[in-house]
């Protein structure tokens, strides 16, 4: 396996730097596709030092949603791990800023793929956004929607958009393609945990990132939106990417990632959590509490990506242990 090559693209984002320390832990060879050298940079400062970055490779792929774009990054490569994505955030043109860019790099990277016979798989990062239903029903990373249709108004129903119509594109693909490949797409709910990439409190709280779900009620911010009840811990989503490109792993298929199956977690409970396991953090003032986060539910089921690849996922309550953690220490070394 230590000469396994494995494209990836996404690195510079918590999901993706992830999926990087866990490629390497498990001796993979890795070419990282980033838009510019800054990102390289970015990336091996950010790294770890217990891993060498000099032993990473880096390719410049400027536009990921150009035709052709990963053409001479697939050299020697076996495996194909996407990742980037353009995330929710505000846009006058929702269809181009995000829709589009992501069904195109998604196709840019399989089209690539299929004119590189060396491929083996492609593991592509969708979301739960792909395959929630609108109604509060059981559902799992198989759940097929119908196609929405724009004009989106609002980033988040965009980024749902986003992801589903991507993934109608990849399903299109594999009918019409049949590709000498195997297709695997991950659907994690929302995603919790420490941000390796992470530059400052900010890259936890701000945006639309998942961690500021997890912190809201132990910051005492009131969000105004329900957020369904459906998390997953970004250590678990790293490790079933890897997974998923074992050979004995079979390929076209979904595999969601989630905690605990159809009991839906509460966000607030999240402050009990660390009254209980990080008083000190409370006294402190790191974490005022107080605050609220609505948490709708909308079950969603993951237990044949833990039966198929081993695994168990972690609870809501390392979740929180971990994520407060990292936000105490990263405001620990900026004060």
């Amino acid at each position: 396996m230590a000469q396994d090559l494995v494209l990836l693209t996404g690195a510079t984002g918590f999901v993706g730097f992830r999926i990087l320390a866990e490629l390497l832990d498990q001796n993979y060879k890795v070419r990282l596709a980033v838009r510019s050298d800054s990102k390289i940079d970015a990336i091996k400062t950010a790294l770890p030092s217990k891993y060498d970055a000099d032993e990473l490779e880096f390719t410049i792929v400027p536009d990921l949603a150009v035709a052709n774009a990963f053409d001479s990054a697939l050299k020697g490569v076996k495996y194909i791990i996407h990742v980037a994505a353009p995330g929710p955030g505000p846009s006058d043109d929702y269809e181009a800023t995000m829709v589009k860019p992501s069904i195109n790099a998604t196709l840019s990277i399989l089209n690539s793929a299929l004119q590189s016979p060396a491929v083996k798989k492609v593991v592509i990062t969708s979301s739960v956004a792909a395959v929630m239903p609108s109604e509060p029903k059981v559902f799992d990373a198989d759940n097929i929607l119908p196609d929405p249709e724009g004009p989106y108004t609002h980033p988040f129903w965009a980024y749902c958009a986003s992801k589903q119509l991507a993934l109608s594109a990849t399903r299109r693909f594999i009918a019409e393609k049949n590709p000498h490949f195997d297709v695997i797409s991950v659907m994690p709910s929302f995603v919790l945990g420490p941000n390796g990439f992470a530059k400052g409190k900010e890259d936890y709280t701000e945006g639309g990132a998942s961690n500021r779900n997890g912190l809201a009620s132990l910051l005492g911010i009131m969000l105004d939106e329900p957020r369904p009840g459906i998390v997953c811990h970004v250590d678990d989503v790293a490790v079933v990417h890897v997974k998923a490109l074992n050979a004995e792993v079979k390929g076209h298929q979904n595999f969601g990632v989630t905690f605990d199956g159809p009991n839906v977690i509460e966000w607030n409970d999240a402050q009990g959590i660390v009254k209980k396991k990080l008083p000190e953090l409370v006294e402190k003032g790191v974490f005022p509490l107080g605050g609220n986060v609505v948490s709708p539910p909308l079950p969603y089921v993951a237990a044949k990506t833990e039966q198929a690849l081993g695994i168990k996922f972690k609870s809501f309550e390392e979740m929180i242990v971990d994520l407060a953690s990292a936000y105490a220490r990263i405001v620990s070394e900026k004060s």
